[in-house]
């Protein structure tokens, strides 16, 4: 199967995805260290492990874009 180029707007979306996942999982990392209640830091830590799995996922969609 040929590997098809993302087009121009379609890499500025998913860089715009990896930016927010990324300030999403800071975010969720921060937060864990101020929380007392172990369900939710619990519920943090599925977050930030799913956030880490996500970006990994954009970031190989992203090197798919196509450069100038």
């Amino acid at each position: 199967m040929e590997k098809i180029p993302l087009g121009f707007h379609e890499t500025m979306d998913t860089h715009e995805m990896i930016n927010f996942k990324t300030i999403c999982l800071m975010k969720a990392k921060l937060m864990q260290g101020l929380c007392f209640d172990n369900d939710l830091k619990a519920l943090m830590e599925k977050d930030v492990k799913q956030s880490i799995e996500d970006i990994q996922e954009l970031k190989e969609l992203y090197k798919k874009a196509r450069t100038l």
